[in-house]
């Protein structure tokens, strides 16, 4: 078993780190926040003084940070220095991809291995350990550095190189954010049309329709009893995270000059969602009540 670093303990970080510790690994963690870090203690992690602290003698440094300044901060402040040499750097934080190249230059600079490994799979995902992580890096940084993602995962894959987790993340969620919207528009259409929800979903479920925002996480309540929409829209993924990330999809088209006019609504939406008082906080899906008319 292996000594990890942890940066970065919130309501993902949190969880990622405790699985850390239940797969048998010593973690030794931080955060800015002294709550998140007593929380992460009350899990069997260690506590560190400092980021600086939680990378020393370590085999593995996770990092799960709110935006790419924050990465590029934390290893420029003092962690690529304080770990050993060859020390594999995992990047699990969902940030724009020129930093995550950012990033794994100075890793290599540093003489330390790194990956990019954002993950789908929500809150829920974190606590159960069933996380899909998409990485990229080289072959060796990958092979160092599933040993320990395996402690956190449901499943991973290998997007290729330098980046490509950090590529596959936001398009990945452009199109989650596409479709969700998509089965909220419907499913508001069918209650004007006076169909009910549980007769859309069982013809939607089983037809052409089909797709994970309608048979996993359904808009509405009743079909799919673990869905947000059960429990007053508690995340989940909050809708700041996916306006976030929606944000990162257009800048990405912009950079390469990629078409994505239903990302470019869907990232539209959502910010005009957001713009409404205690809506961030709330799982995505709840964008249903905004098409509706009311929060």
């Amino acid at each position: 078993m292996a000594t990890i670093g942890f940066i970065g303990l919130g309501n993902m970080g949190l969880h990622m780190a405790a699985n850390l510790v239940k797969a048998g690994h010593t973690v030794r963690a931080f955060d800015i926040v002294a709550a998140n870090l007593d929380a992460a203690k009350a899990k069997g992690v260690e506590a560190a003084s400092s980021a600086n602290d939680a990378a020393k003698d370590c085999e593995a440094v996770v990092t799960m940070l709110p935006v790419g300044k924050h990465v590029i901060e934390v290893y420029s402040g003092g962690v690529l220095e304080a770990a050993n040499k060859g020390t594999v750097f995992i990047d699990s934080s969902t940030i724009d991809v020129a930093s995550s190249h950012e990033a794994h230059e100075m890793a290599a600079a540093a003489g330390m291995l790194s990956v990019d490994a954002p993950v789908s799979g929500g809150v829920g995902g974190a606590e159960a350990g069933t996380l899909t992580f998409m990485v990229g890096g080289t072959d060796a940084a990958f092979e160092q550095s599933k040993p320990i993602i395996e402690g956190m995962a449901g499943k991973i894959v290998n997007c290729g190189a330098a980046g490509a987790g950090q590529a596959a993340k936001i398009c990945n969620n452009m199109i989650m954010a596409v479709s969700m919207i998509g089965a909220a528009e419907g499913f508001v259409l069918a209650e004007k049309l006076g169909l009910s929800h549980q007769a859309l979903f069982d013809v939607v479920s089983t037809s052409s329709g089909s797709c994970w925002s309608v048979n996993n996480y359904c808009p509405v309540p009743g079909p799919v009893p673990t869905s947000p929409a059960n429990n007053n829209f508690e995340p989940g993924f909050m809708t700041a995270l996916m306006a976030k990330d929606l944000m990162l999809s257009q800048e990405a088209a912009l950079q390469t000059g990629a078409s994505t006019p239903m990302g470019a609504e869907a990232t539209h939406l959502m910010r005009l969602y957001m713009s409404q008082a205690d809506v961030a906080e709330k799982d995505f899906s709840s964008i249903i009540n905004f098409i509706r008319g009311h929060q």
